[in-house]
């Protein structure tokens, strides 16, 4: 089974998040939120607290699949201010493994040069963070490895982008259905 972690930093984008948590779940993908706070519990940028399954000291980085980033503000720049994910996201990157960003996030994807060649798409006026790409205003670009999105409005497409990424377009298509997508 495939495992994806999803990466809470104080004033992540809780819909974002949370989407792609439940509907990766769903799917039957093994997905873990995961704090970068060193405490459980992050609060979102609408005050909404979350209580996370394990702390980013607790990963087991060689047992994932995928990394995923919400955005949110200031979550995006808390995650990207953090160095260690921020090793473990070069190096996903690097070995050609998943991962995946929405909303501001993918700007952070930009400032590492993930995105040169690339297409790839963020929320409105983060465009000329994404250094490189081949910018379009799609809900959802794939390119190779990379998945990037525009903001809480995109978070199902998203979300059901990465479950077609590890079970199929018939998997995430039937996801769809059943949460009445579409």
């Amino acid at each position: 089974m495939s495992k994806i972690a999803v990466f809470f930093a104080q004033g992540f984008e809780e819909i974002e998040a949370l989407t792609v948590v439940d509907i990766c779940r769903r799917a039957g993908l093994e997905t873990d939120m995961v704090s970068i706070m060193g405490e459980r519990e992050v609060t979102g940028s609408h005050g909404i607290c979350v209580k996370t399954d394990v702390l980013l000291e607790e990963v087991d980085f060689e047992g994932l699949d995928m990394l995923v980033l919400p955005g949110g503000m200031p979550g995006t720049k808390n995650l990207e201010a953090c160095e260690p994910l921020m090793r473990q996201l070069d190096a996903f990157y690097q070995n050609g493994k998943c991962i995946g960003a929405i909303c501001a996030a993918p700007s952070v994807f930009g400032h590492r040069g993930y995105l040169e060649g690339r297409n790839a798409c963020s929320y409105p006026g983060f465009e000329s963070h994404l250094a490189g790409a081949k910018v379009s205003e799609n809900q959802v670009e794939v390119s190779g490895h990379v998945t990037t999105s525009r903001g809480m409005g995109t978070s199902i497409p998203f979300a059901l982008a990465i479950v077609e990424s590890f079970c199929g377009k018939e998997k995430a298509d039937e996801l769809a259905k059943t949460i009445v997508y579409r």
